[in-house]
């Protein structure tokens, strides 16, 4: 690992994420040595604990934040105990591994959808035409099932019963991936031994990473220098409003400063957001690259719920892989379903624990005990789809709570839109009937989960005054500033959002690459 000095102008990466992580492999790859700050300590896959509270105390990002909104986090987990990583590897270390490209129509959404009350709406300046090479190449790093020649996933009982259903009430799209989680042993990593505990920290190395993938290579080079522990808490620019350092600060309490000849933010959409607004200055009085207003607005979460079934006979949904089953019918525009966009129904399996938790937050009596008593019979998915983005879910500065380094938190504000709350509806109804298509005795509505994915906050867009950066993820004001994940999500889309995520860093090192060369950069 290379170690380079702090007063070297240097290719900076806040986060090691999706984004992050692979773009620190794509420019070392390319002969581009990198400086990589991760907030959180370098945990290996030997470290995990396969306990899921453990497991979330040892990798969720626990620093305060507060919540605002209609929104039932608000009420129920006011405090956002969101589930990204503070580790090395980021929240690729804790993520289901689905990886379902974006179709056409939601690059377009403005001109798919037209107008839709109070969402706001805008064309990405890319289109699937254009991403569909970084699609290939992404799925080929993350080895998905189900494509380029990868062999799909056993089917678990949970995804028997799930693709059952999903014959009866005739839907045509299903099978048991895409999944980033090998099914053979691919790209140096083994097979999945069906474990059940892939989904926050995976041990075994099966299910893509940048920690397991391309961290390591990345290293290798000899041109990263990974500083783990490291928080950074200010991005500063020169006279003419170019970054030129990064401030952070250490696991000692230590506050260094990184001199920067170019700066890349993948930090997950919520801390991006707040180090954006932290940063700002005199030529920046609203945040670093917010001359638009824009920065930490157009949050978006993903529509999500989930639909538990109980049977006469034992299902033992816990066993195989977590999730290992996608059903894509209603991943379509059909307004004559009462909203915009579509979804996907997802396997899903949680331990009693966390069931228990998220079942119905604050319940309790015969019914909740009981069904948890039929645990072992139980079946269950995930419902995932394109949420709209609306410029007052937004993320901003709360300076009533204060982080350890002394920093105002995050505050998220969020409220439902009601094509949320009429696409939820229509995925309880649809996943409630192919369970009882399968004879259930019962079914049970889960509410979302306090955090999925957060997308939004810098978005990509054509002009410098609807967003925050260009279609290469560059600010639209700081010319030598980046934004590296999902930050830049112009909107949400239903698929799960990492296969893009790593698809756009992919074509962003390519970019960052030739400008550094053309020294533009």
């Amino acid at each position: 690992m290379s170690a380079i000095d702090h007063d070297d102008e240097a290719v900076v990466i806040i986060g090691s994420g999706a984004g992050g992580g692979t773009l620190a492999y794509e420019l070392t790859a390319k002969g581009i040595p990198v400086v990589l700050l991760e907030a959180g300590p370098y945990l290996r896959n030997e470290d995990y604990i396969n306990e899921e509270w453990e497991s979330f105390a040892q990798l969720a990002w626990t620093d305060p934040r507060t919540t605002s909104g209609s929104w039932r986090v608000g009420q129920d987990f006011p405090n956002l105990p969101a589930w990204i990583v503070k580790a090395v590897g980021g929240t690729t270390t804790h993520w289901s591994g689905a990886t379902p490209r974006f179709k056409a129509h939601e690059f377009k959404a403005r001109t798919a959808y037209g107008h839709v009350d109070g969402a706001t709406l805008l064309d990405w300046p890319i289109d699937l035409e254009e991403l569909a090479p970084y699609y290939d190449r992404a799925e080929i790093a993350m080895g998905s099932t189900h494509r380029h020649g990868r062999k799909p996933l056993p089917a678990n009982n949970n995804y028997k019963v799930f693709a059952e259903g999903a014959k009866r009430v005739g839907y045509k799209h299903y099978a048991t991936g895409p999944y980033a989680t090998n099914a053979e042993e691919y790209d140096g990593r083994p097979a999945s031994i069906q474990d059940g505990f892939n989904f926050q920290g995976d041990k075994n190395k099966s299910k893509w990473s940048t920690l397991v993938r391309e961290i390591p290579r990345a290293e290798a080079t000899g041109l990263l220098d990974l500083r783990p522990d490291s928080q950074v808490v200010r991005i500063t620019h020169d006279a003419r409003g170019r970054a030129d350092a990064v401030l952070y600060v250490t696991k000692d309490g230590a506050l260094r400063r990184q001199r920067a000849r170019l700066v890349a933010v993948a930090a997950n959409s919520i801390e991006t957001a707040r180090l954006l607004l932290l940063s700002e200055s005199a030529m920046f009085p609203d945040g670093l690259a917010n001359s638009s207003g824009q920065v930490g607005r157009n949050y978006m979460r993903h529509m999500t719920g989930s639909t538990y079934a109980q049977f006469e006979q034992p299902v033992r949904f816990y066993r195989g892989e977590t999730m290992a089953g996608i059903i894509a019918d209603e991943s379509v525009h059909d307004t004559s379903r009462g909203f915009a966009g579509g979804y996907y129904m997802e396997t899903i399996a949680l331990g009693p624990a966390f069931l228990a938790k998220f079942l119905s937050p604050g319940a309790w009596g015969r019914e909740f005990t009981t069904f948890l008593d039929s645990y072992a019979n139980t079946a269950g998915m995930w419902l995932v789809g394109e949420d709209m983005p609306q410029s007052t879910n937004r993320v901003t500065l709360d300076p009533a709570v204060l982080d350890a380094n002394g920093l105002p938190v995050a505050n998220v504000h969020f409220d439902d839109h009601p094509n949320d709350i009429a696409m939820r509806e229509h995925a309880y109804t649809k996943s409630a009937d192919l369970y009882q298509s399968v004879d259930a005795i019962r079914t049970h509505r889960t509410p979302p989960y306090p955090s999925t994915h957060n997308l939004g906050t810098a978005r990509m867009s054509a002009k410098p005054a609807d967003g925050v950066v260009d279609k290469w993820g560059r600010a639209h004001d700081v010319p030598n500033l980046f934004i590296s994940d999902g930050s830049v999500f112009t909107t949400g889309a239903a698929a799960n959002p990492t296969l893009t995520i790593v698809a756009l860093a992919i074509r962003q090192a390519d970019y960052i690459a030739d400008q550094l060369a053309k020294q533009n950069l």
